[in-house]
């Protein structure tokens, strides 16, 4: 209950009778002076707050945490000067805990021709706790704890309007757990929502600290990324959370497995309003899962607002095949110290006579999902090897030729039959053949892998770790697998050498691999401040426009016989 503050009770407090009042109060009471020192505290106020020291000649302001005590300086500064007693809550230190919460009221008064602050405080804890939880289950899930779709709106607002102010933009990011119904109703509700709260630490982990993920649905969620707008970084965001979910749920004697397919819209370009941006990743969440699930797909107006461009597309892609369409185009692997080429990685395009130039992030998905790429990738590792061995012939010295290896591919039973015929028809010997392969193929499956990498390590085939980095899988595999080199990716070489985050990822990278006796290859070197820098902290081979991108076979053989590296036309990307 307040204590009234009037010209009686003022006169009152000067007689014993004010202080019987301030002692027989149960709510926390001070007298402070003008500047908030505190003249005299009730017995009442060492009770609630848990002080057993002497309150009287403190500062008001120090029983208030640091972030609390411009509010309640205000507060004083208005009730000295105003006839109404001023009201508010605040946090209060306590001997017993951390703090507590105080309502508080201020009432100004004159005593002796100096105006004097009378505090009375009420401790609310209870109430605040309860407050705050009812607060937290109106708009966070019950189950993962993460924020619920009420929050999502309100934090999807905020970012609208930020980016509206900052003339910038933010990335929506819808996921989806696939194989998780399965589960679900394999092994019960209670085992699906261990899951899904595992699930959710890994996602929310693999997040920034400005990111927010949200749960709106059974194993929906939805993740707004502010500033995020490029779509590498999307599709880096994205690695590390398809990386985050195919690590092994192990619960109840079981190794479950499960993955999350993904879609992303960005602000303002594909929706400038809350609703039109989540049904935009959504539609692109669920294109994620047709191509074959596990994978990211960014909304594009073009190909969502025609679903028939896809089946034409699938249609043109085997039509192509017959008709010799594909082609491989090869980019300079360079020695970073020689600054000779010491191989070539062989990059898969498509040029379509009605479409043109079809991108390699749009025809791969697709052959993966039909099934096409086992097709393509065997072609393709039987044309760059020999290849390659027309590169020898021109340069008169050994060369290697890289190789990027597809999930379906790595999957395949006949894909060591495969790489043999390749070697075999080429002439090539074992060594002067990379297979690329990612860090999720490896923890999809690690028994698998560690059988066929086996295999390949056998015939004295080298393997290399793309993109390494950029997933979240354990670093023991490069123990257990015969791992040749480790492929550094373009995300940590674009801001070299100013960023000093970038520089101390590339330098760890580097040390790993020298210890561990592997090579490492820079890709995405586009300056010669980035080269530079990799040469002086010890990388053993570069890739990248500054030393060649993707070019056609004929001008290849043209860079070998000149020995001077030259960039490639944006039209050979």
């Amino acid at each position: 209950m307040f204590l009234a503050s009037d010209k009686a009770s003022s006169a009152a407090c000067h007689d014993g009778f004010a202080l019987h009042l301030m002692e027989a109060a149960g709510d926390a009471v001070f007298r402070l002076d003008s500047k908030g020192k505190i003249i005299r505290a009730s017995r009442r106020s060492g009770e609630l707050l848990h002080f057993s020291i002497l309150l009287d000649g403190r500062d008001f302001t120090d029983l208030v945490p640091l972030g609390d005590r411009a509010a309640v300086l205000d507060a004083l500064s208005v009730a000295a000067g105003s006839e109404k007693p001023v009201r508010m809550v605040s946090r209060v230190h306590s001997a017993q805990s951390a703090f507590r919460w105080f309502e508080w009221q201020f009432s100004a008064w004159q005593a002796d021709d100096a105006t004097e602050i009378l505090a009375v405080g009420r401790d609310v804890s209870i109430q605040h706790d309860t407050e705050e939880r009812l607060r937290h289950m109106a708009t966070h899930d019950a189950l993962t704890g993460l924020p619920n779709r009420a929050l999502l709106s309100d934090r999807i607002k905020m970012a609208i309007a930020q980016s509206r102010r900052a003339h910038g933009g933010f990335a929506i990011v819808a996921l989806d757990l696939d194989g998780f119904k399965k589960v679900n109703d394999a092994l019960g509700h209670g085992v699906g929502d261990d899951l899904l709260r595992i699930a959710a630490k890994r996602l929310r982990e693999a997040l920034r600290d400005i990111d927010t993920l949200a749960r709106v649905g059974g194993d929906e969620f939805v993740a707004v990324l502010p500033g995020v707008i490029d779509e590498p970084e999307i599709l880096l965001i994205a690695r590390r959370l398809i990386s985050a979910i195919q690590l092994p749920f192990e619960m109840e004697g079981h190794a479950l497995y499960v993955s999350t397919s993904i879609g992303a819209a960005v602000y303002p370009e594909h929706g400038d309003d809350e609703v039109k941006l989540l049904a935009h990743a959504d539609s692109a969440m669920y294109r994620a899962k047709e191509l074959g699930k596990a994978r990211c797909v960014i909304y594009s107006k073009q190909k969502f607002d025609r679903v028939e461009h896809d089946v034409s597309m699938e249609a043109a892609m085997f039509e192509a095949i017959r008709n010799g369409e594909f082609l491989l185009h090869y980019q300079p692997i360079v020695d970073a110290r020689t600054r000779t080429i010491v191989g070539f990685e062989a990059l898969m395009r498509w040029t379509q006579p009605e479409l043109g130039l079809v991108s390699p992030a749009q025809f791969i998905p697709m052959a993966e999902e039909n099934g096409l790429i086992n097709l393509l990738g065997g072609w393709a590792l039987k044309a760059a090897c020999m290849q390659m061995k027309k590169f020898q012939e021109a340069a008169g010295r050994k060369l290697y030729v890289s190789v990027n290896v597809s999930p379906r591919q790595f999957r395949n039973d006949q894909f060591l039959k495969a790489m043999d015929e390749a070697l075999v028809l080429s002439g090539l010997g074992g060594e002067q053949l990379l297979l690329e392969i990612t860090e999720g193929i490896l923890m999809s499956d690690p028994e698998h892998a560690e059988r066929l990498l086996t295999e390949i390590a056998s015939r004295k085939v080298r393997i290399a770790i793309d993109d390494f980095g950029t997933g979240y899988s354990s670093l023991a595999y490069l123990k257990r697998f015969p791992i040749h080199a480790l492929k550094i990716d373009r995300a940590f070489i674009k801001d070299l050498p100013l960023s000093v985050k970038d520089a101390a990822i590339c330098n760890v990278v580097m040390s790993l691999a020298n210890h561990l006796k592997l090579s490492t290859i820079a890709e995405g070197v586009e300056n010669e401040n980035q080269m530079q820098f990799l040469v002086e902290q010890g990388c053993a081979l570069i890739q990248g426009f500054h030393t060649g991108g993707p070019v056609l076979p004929e001008l290849a053989t043209e860079l070998l016989k000149s020995k001077t590296p030259v960039v490639a036309s944006p039209a050979l990307v």
